[in-house]
């Protein structure tokens, strides 16, 4: 006889809980695999060697959009005009928009950090050359950077935000299991407790 699922029940609790730990667990099962493997990969960055690739790209503005750029202001910042903004997509391969430039007398500089790498492209106020250059430092770099948000932009920001709150489901219902089969398993508990125990002594005693 299967026992009656009320509210206040034992066997409601389990049901729930598995369901909600299983469902968190394959959400956030492949984040989780990815950040385990690059939190290695940072805890030894300084023994995985890096060779950072470097590429350049040149092209020259028409004298219209040269006559654009030279009127822009000496100083200050501000975001580049759309033909400027489709002639740098179509002759440099690389989109601009809503990309905040720096502008000085010689020169208007607009950074591109990205993921894995870094990025920058210049305007010659002078001769309208537009120079672009990427630097790659391999794809270990490129998952560190994801797994520390940086330069990643605003939708992965909104994807770790709920990648955290999956683990947080997973670990919390996983806490309510051990708690609710617990009396079948005498060593539950002492291993929660090394769990604790354990980080907990090294970052008071062992750690600089």
């Amino acid at each position: 006889m299967k026992p009656k699922l009320t509210l206040g029940s034992r066997a409601f609790w389990l049901r729930q809980m598995r369901q909600w730990h299983w469902i968190s667990a394959a959400v956030c099962l492949i984040g989780m695999l990815l950040f385990a493997v690059t939190g290695i990969t940072l805890n030894h960055a300084g023994h995985i060697e890096a060779r950072p690739s470097v590429s350049e790209r040149i092209a020259t503005m028409p004298q219209t959009l040269l006559d654009q750029i030279k009127v822009l202001p000496a100083k200050g910042k501000g975001v580049m005009s759309d033909t400027v903004v489709k002639w740098v997509s179509d002759a440099v391969r690389v989109d601009i928009r809503g990309r905040e430039a720096e502008f000085s007398p010689n020169e208007i500089y607009i950074a591109l950090p990205r993921p894995g790498g870094d990025a920058w492209l210049s305007f010659d106020r002078q001769n309208g050359e537009a120079r672009y250059e990427l630097t790659d430092r391999g794809w270990i770099s490129y998952l560190n950077d994801l797994h520390k948000g940086r330069n990643t932009g605003f939708v992965w920001f909104l994807f770790l935000d709920a990648f955290a709150i999956a683990c947080i489901v997973f670990c919390i219902t996983g806490l309510v299991l051990l708690q609710l089969l617990s009396h079948a398993r005498p060593s539950t508990w002492p291993l929660v407790g090394l769990g604790l125990v354990i980080p907990a002594l090294i970052a008071i005693f062992l750690m600089h």
